[in-house]
């Protein structure tokens, strides 16, 4: 339970900045200064994370980063999740040459590492945000729909679905109203530990170019606009850099915490 609360209130201090980005940047995030005096400089009272090699306040940038990097992370999961629960909803409910067809599918995924696989779709329909989170949450939900085929495979054949197939009760309904309910506690935490690799792997592609485009702040392209001056403005890349390692571990530390909470096998090794 520590650990859940811990997770939730550094994610919900990150949140706080990105929905409140206006008010908690102290500079304008794509104001740039050329000046010798302005570029790289290293943090002080008036630029909190110091300034970029344009003169850009990193603070300011970080902090509307965080509205990216977020974003991309839940839409992103959220698409894998809905593909995952139909297609593994599917595939668990109906067997047969349904879940052959399905699972073949699944096993093509598997064939290919995801950032690759992400890297040349992108590359074809080209960089940009909403592209980037289509492609992730429709590259992500491999995992998920194994997961949720399992939990169906296994309560299809509970009392409770044989009494409402008995009533004659239609099969949409049995898997919308009476299956997926109680399928979803795993689907939870999966969901949770999922949204960190996919702000991992935005960073990844922002930092090879394939992601969000500059000037649009994002965490993985602040780090590759320091990645060149790491020898001497060391903030460019610590900065964005711990704040996608407290993010994701955040993410994974409620991801953990929910699995002990929903798995009682967890519960009582405790």
């Amino acid at each position: 339970m520590k650990r859940i609360i811990f997770g939730i209130i550094i994610l919900s201090v990150m949140a706080s900045s990105a929905v409140f980005a206006p008010f908690v940047a102290t500079h304008d995030p794509f104001e740039m200064d050329l000046s010798d005096s302005a570029r790289l400089q290293p943090p002080s009272a008036e630029h909190f994370f110091g300034t970029d090699n344009l003169g850009r306040d990193v603070f300011s940038r970080m902090v509307y980063g965080a509205r990216i990097s977020l974003s991309v992370g839940f839409v992103a999961v959220f698409i894998s999740v809905v593909v995952g629960i139909l297609l593994g909803g599917i595939s668990g409910y109906y067997s047969g040459w349904i879940d052959s067809v399905i699972m073949r599918v699944v096993e093509i995924m598997y064939c290919f590492p995801t950032i690759f696989l992400i890297m040349m779709v992108i590359t074809f329909l080209g960089p940009n945000i909403i592209n980037v989170m289509v492609v992730i949450g429709l590259t992500s939900w491999a995992g998920l729909c194994r997961l949720v085929r399992a939990e169906f495979m296994t309560l299809r054949e509970r009392d409770f679905v044989h009494s409402a197939r008995v009533q004659g009760v239609s099969d949409l309904r049995i898997i919308f109203r009476h299956i997926l309910p109680n399928a979803m506690a795993p689907v939870y935490v999966s969901a949770t530990l999922s949204v960190g690799g996919a702000i991992l792997i935005e960073s990844a592609l922002s930092f090879l170019g394939l992601g969000v485009q500059i000037p649009t702040p994002s965490w993985g392209n602040i780090l590759t606009a320091g990645k060149n001056y790491i020898d001497y403005a060391w903030w460019l890349t610590l900065f964005p850099g711990v704040a996608i390692l407290v993010t994701v571990l955040s993410f994974n530390l409620v991801g953990e915490g929910l699995r002990e909470i929903v798995d009682p096998k967890l519960r009582e090794r405790k």
